[in-house]
């Protein structure tokens, strides 16, 4: 039952919470601002395109990074603030106990994690595109947007090898492709030039042999020009290492299945964008509990010293999401475990904090 006092933490909560979104907002802005301004007016990036492709995209995405820290920050200080203005003595004086008081905490927490999570599952994704588009034509653009001497296996049996792909023409040159049996190749074709056709969605194969094997016998055709389907697209080819941010739920998964058989080598960093989208929201339980048990206590000086510590955790608690996600790609570690490490860590920690809170 959500009593009086259970309403105030929510509002103090909740209310705190938005009004440390909107200072960092306005804080990542201006610093991004002052950083980007030189790209903007050297690339002639309109202003239209900057305020609703560029910063539509720029504002969720830094806040969402920065949601952890800004949900410990603002249970801190509020919760400093209660216990600096004695409001809590009151309250665990009053045969409340510390488990009921975390009650509102928990709610409140549910309601950022649950906006966390629908933001990470279905909005970022496509804010992330319109950001990443913007940054890959305004801001980074890749004078070479070629990708070369590409080895990809698109099903059980078949493999192709791309010398050279142009991203921006969709055209690949020296192209190959084998189809096998077992260990036996079937089937060899070899073509000067491949074109993606976005009307017929079809490839275009451009002067190409074709040796076909069946046992001891073989035979070769060739051709100038012919269609051909093939379960391979352009953005196979893509070559920013932000284009996995702007995959919606069901384009990661499909990407993640076809990678299992392809081995092109980025199922790791498929794996972490599809996991941190789920477990990362669940800092909010995890800083909240360390945030209530940390500042709950009355100290001499006011709110500044659990303040401090709470800046500096939520700064070591992103710092550690980055080693995590930095040995899942370059040491090994199953990027599942690599996305809960932070959680349980903090969460140890917060279950010490939990102990030696006032009672």
């Amino acid at each position: 039952m959500i009593k009086i006092i259970d309403l105030y933490i929510i509002k103090k909560y909740l209310g705190t919470f938005i009004f440390t979104l909107g200072i960092f907002t306005v804080i990542i802005v201006i610093f991004d601002v002052s950083e980007k301004l030189d790209d903007f007016l050297q690339h002639k990036a309109p202003i239209s395109e900057i305020l609703f492709s560029y910063y539509a995209g720029f504002i969720p995405f830094y806040l969402n990074f920065l949601s952890p820290l800004i949900n410990f920050i603002a249970v801190i200080f509020f919760t400093a603030k209660m216990a600096d203005q004695t409001e809590i003595v009151p309250i665990l004086s009053g045969g409340v106990s510390f488990r009921r008081f975390l009650w509102p905490y928990f709610i409140s927490s549910s309601v950022v994690f649950l906006i966390t999570l629908i933001f990470n599952l279905f909005i970022i994704p496509e804010t992330n595109g319109l950001k990443i588009d913007f940054e890959n034509v305004y801001i980074n653009p890749k004078s070479d947007n070629s990708k070369m001497y590409t080895h990809m296996q698109i099903d059980r049996n078949t493999y192709v090898y791309i010398e050279n792909f142009d991203n921006n023409q969709k055209v690949g040159y020296k192209f190959s492709l084998e189809k096998f049996s077992g260990y036996d190749m079937k089937e060899k074709l070899v073509a000067d030039k491949i074109t993606w056709d976005s009307v017929k969605t079809k490839w275009i194969i451009e002067n190409y042999s074709i040796r076909t094997i069946d046992n001891l016998k073989e035979s070769m055709t060739s051709g100038l020009k012919k269609d051909t389907t093939l379960d391979m697209r352009p953005k196979d080819f893509e070559i920013y290492d932000n284009i996995y941010q702007a995959m919606n739920m069901k384009e990661l998964n499909e990407r993640i299945e076809k990678e299992e058989t392809r081995g092109t080598g980025v199922m790791v960093d498929l794996k972490l964008e599809k996991y941190k989208r789920f477990v990362y929201p669940l800092s909010a339980y995890v800083l909240t509990l360390m945030g209530v048990s940390l500042a709950s206590r009355k100290v001499r000086g006011g709110i500044g010293l659990p303040l401090g510590i709470g800046i500096f955790l939520s700064f070591a608690y992103i710092l550690f999401i980055q080693f995590s996600n930095m040995f899942a790609l370059k040491g090994g570690l199953p990027p599942l475990i690599a996305v809960f490490i932070p959680n349980i860590i903090f969460g140890i920690l917060g279950a010490y904090l939990l102990a030696k809170a006032p009672k």
